[in-house]
């Protein structure tokens, strides 16, 4: 106990004398912090970037099957604003320390209920959340700084990549937010501001009701606010995924020419685009 407790007592001296010093110099092992939105939510990172050096990272200074921080200086810290699932393991809403175990084939990817503490020195098996484990990837060219980032992102979809030295490994996250936004369409559609833009775009990109979205977008063609190269465009998407390739082509010609009034050369390029698919 004695021992225990004269280590914890170490580590807070090392912690104090950090927080008192680090203005003073920049730090060897920059921080990066990264707020990713995802789903309704968001996602926010923080973690400090060791530089390789030279040195033999895995399998050397970071030893293959010993618990890791997944960076420098204080553990690494996740926080998801709301539920999320990595590799099929729920994770409600909130903060937490992003540990890992390196393996030569595989890595042991820890969430700790226990986000801020210094390092691995004090971390306890007793704090998981949940592990679970994922392929170890070879990285052929040298990654000097340690990254974690946000990649191939959708509205429900993402991962988080760890690269360092010549290996790496990624995390699938997912998020379900359809039957959310399914129930605030439902009931914004009840008011008097009726949210037909955004409604039409979910229906389309997530193959809901056509017939309804092909109903809103009639009515967002009305909105004097919202140019016609847009609401055509909308409409004509809606039109051809319903099968009306004729309608299709004849709502997106006319979104075209307005476009073209409007001096809007994006929307005349989006607009043809969908002529062209329909003419498939």
């Amino acid at each position: 106990m004695k021992t225990i407790l004269k280590k914890i007592a170490t580590l807070v001296l090392i912690f104090t004398a950090f927080n008192s010093y680090a203005q003073l110099t920049p730090q060897p092992s920059s921080t990066q912090i990264i707020t990713q939105d995802f789903g309704l939510g968001k996602i926010n990172l923080a973690y400090s970037r060791p530089n390789v050096k030279g040195r033999k990272i895995f399998g050397g200074m970071e030893p293959y099957g010993t618990v890791w921080r997944t960076g420098a200086n204080t553990a690494t810290v996740i926080k998801f604003t709301d539920e999320v699932t990595m590799e099929g393991k729920k994770i409600p809403a909130g903060e937490y320390g992003l540990f890992s175990v390196p393996g030569e084939s595989e890595w042991i990817i820890i969430i700790s209920k226990k986000p801020k503490q210094w390092g691995a020195y004090t971390y306890s098996s007793a704090d998981d959340l949940l592990r679970f484990t994922v392929k170890t990837e070879k990285l052929g060219a040298l990654t000097e700084t340690m990254t974690l980032a946000f990649t191939e992102v959708t509205t429900t979809t993402a991962n988080l990549q760890m690269m360092w030295e010549h290996s790496g490994f990624t995390i699938h996250m997912t998020t379900d937010i359809d039957t959310k936004v399914m129930a605030r369409i439902d009931s914004a559609m009840k008011t008097d501001k009726k949210p037909y833009y955004n409604a039409v775009i979910y229906y389309w990109n997530n193959n809901k009701d056509m017939t309804k979205a092909l109903a809103w977008a009639t009515e967002l063609e009305k909105d004097p606010q919202m140019p016609p190269y847009v609401s055509k465009l909308w409409k004509a998407r809606v039109l051809l995924k319903k099968g009306d390739k004729a309608g299709a082509i004849t709502t997106a010609e006319a979104g075209a020419k307005a476009a073209e009034v409007g001096k809007t050369p994006e929307y005349v390029r989006l607009n043809n685009e969908v002529v062209a698919q329909a003419k498939k």
